[in-house]
């Protein structure tokens, strides 16, 4: 057996409308069958032009095997693959998918980086962009969250800076990527994670699946429309910066009358991440700014991220005193 034609040639659609057909490209492969089905795919369509990586968390007795099995996979293939493992100083109790995630972007950021990558090939896909649109919209997000993940995006990270993050997938189901994986006789890793019912996404995707009559294509068409009115608001606030806003490198001033909320929102987001002290190289959470824009149209003052915001007839930011900035976010 062999993957159906029509699926290649979807694929390499998709694929040359976010990076060019030349480009090396660099695959996160965890051995679960999304990414089996894209590590196929991209053999199929990008010969030659392709290296893969596989992150060991090191939070699973099972997941140094899994490992294995994804370089012997690609040893069929005649694919480079690199095993990176995560170095825990001590393994956390809380929040671990969030603090995988960021540990399996930096070392993935800097391994792609390393090996020539024009880009980090990751497989989410329309059930994964349903599940993360219900979990934001659960949580009271606006258009930017809504938006959820993007086809084309940085790769989250510092080490990742310069290096787009492409998801070739977000228009492909999971049963047809297992389908992929079917195909050719190769069966998946199963992360028994993926089962766990104390993880939100998988509360979510449980849900998800009881209700038949929410389609996760159709939810991830609307994720991309949300990404589109999220792009023209960003143009909107640039737009809008560039005429109502004093700046120096100190110094942020505006007046907010007659601006609508989402661009209030915009700008003290930017001017905060403009002057931050800290947290730097980390996005505003939405409950942040939910706090802020209050006070501020009360005429009141706070601190966020070391900045100093205040409110009145004119909105300033300036750092806050003995904050020291130890570089300009340029954002």
């Amino acid at each position: 057996m062999a993957i159906a034609a029509e699926l290649i040639d979807r694929f390499a659609r998709e694929l040359d409308r976010r990076v060019a057909p030349d480009a090396r490209l660099g695959l996160a492969v965890s051995g679960g069958a999304d990414s089996l089905a894209m590590l196929l795919l991209s053999a199929e369509t990008r010969p030659g032009s392709i290296c893969v990586a596989t992150v060991d968390h090191k939070l699973r007795p099972e997941s140094a095997e899994e490992a294995r099995f994804v370089a012997g996979v690609c040893a069929g293939l005649d694919i480079p693959h690199q095993i990176l493992e995560v170095q825990w100083a001590r393994k956390p109790d809380a929040g671990l998918q969030e603090r995988a995630r960021n540990q399996r972007y930096r070392l993935l950021g800097e391994w792609a980086k390393g090996c020539g990558a024009a880009a980090l090939l990751t497989a989410h896909h329309a059930d994964d962009q349903a599940e993360t649109f219900v979990m934001r919209l659960n949580r009271g997000a606006g258009i930017k969250g809504l938006a959820a993940m993007r086809p084309v995006a940085p790769v989250p990270g510092s080490r990742g800076e310069g290096l787009n993050l492409i998801r070739p997938l977000l228009g492909w189901r999971r049963s047809e990527l297992e389908e992929v994986c079917r195909s050719v006789g190769l069966e998946p890793v199963a992360d028994p994670s993926n089962r766990d019912e104390q993880f939100e996404r998988i509360r979510v995707r449980r849900a998800l699946a009881e209700m038949a009559w929410l389609d996760p294509l159709a939810i991830s068409r609307s994720a991309a429309n949300l990404a589109s009115a999220d792009a023209a608001l960003h143009w909107a606030t640039t737009q809008a910066w560039e005429q109502r806003v004093t700046t120096n490198d100190e110094d942020i001033q505006f007046d907010p009358a007659g601006l609508p909320e989402e661009i209030l929102w915009r700008f003290a987001r930017r001017a905060v991440l403009q002057l931050a002290t800290e947290g730097e190289g980390v996005d505003l959470r939405g409950r942040e700014l939910d706090q802020l824009l209050p006070l501020l149209r009360s005429g009141k003052r706070a601190t966020l991220r070391g900045v100093l915001c205040n409110g009145g007839k004119t909105w300033r930011f300036i750092p806050a005193p003995n904050r020291t900035r130890r570089t300009r976010n340029s954002r």
